[in-house]
């Protein structure tokens, strides 16, 4: 066997071999994410639960691709009935029902998170600045969806309502997801590099 074939042999052995380690990183988060959704407290319409840290620490380790990939596929499960949302609840009507516009929001919250480390690394303050830039687009996103659909079934609801019920009592507890991330994804990357 020449020197170019053997090359070849063992390049094609490592791109088979990261595109495994991926699949497999990729599969794990989702099922953080999964297994997050199912510590929650109940506050009103929408759940106080785990699922934007595990959102936050599979973004933060895994990056932009692979992070929106594991959220995805976390979502596609929820979506074909899975009872991998909060309360061991899955299917489209978890997605289309009042809070649905959350779990869509968590791509935009993997995808901001994601970007701001391909930008600035998995530094402390970049990795804070993704998660809350992640946490904004998915509270508005996920606001004007819970607007949307209590509309749609005949309850009108305003802006400040909504966020009453949506945003306000969150911040504080996804301030702390938002620390306990951070530690999470520093003292990771410090012993598994992904």
């Amino acid at each position: 066997m020449d020197t170019s074939t053997r090359e070849n042999n063992e390049s094609s052995r490592s791109k088979s071999h990261k595109l495994l380690m991926d699949s497999i990183y990729v599969a794990m988060f989702a099922a953080v994410i999964a297994v997050c959704s199912q510590i929650q407290l109940p506050l009103g319409p929408v759940p106080f639960t785990l699922q934007t840290l595990g959102v936050f620490t599979a973004a933060g380790m895994l990056g932009t691709k692979r992070g929106v990939l594991s959220t995805l596929i976390y979502i596609l499960i929820g979506a074909v009935g899975i009872p991998v949302f909060a309360g061991f609840s899955g299917g489209l009507g978890c997605i289309t029902g009042p809070t649905g516009g959350y779990i869509i929001g968590f791509l935009l919250t993997a995808l901001a998170v994601g970007l701001m480390t391909k930008l600035a690394g998995r530094k402390v303050w970049s990795l804070v600045v993704g998660m809350v830039a992640g946490l904004v687009l998915c509270y508005a996103f996920g606001t004007a969806w819970f607007i949307f659909v209590n509309g749609q079934n005949g309850t009108a609801m305003d802006l400040a309502t909504a966020l009453g019920y949506c945003v306000i009592p969150f911040l504080i507890p996804d301030a702390a997801k938002i620390a306990v991330a951070v530690i999470l994804v520093n003292r990771l990357d410090k012993i598994v590099k992904l």
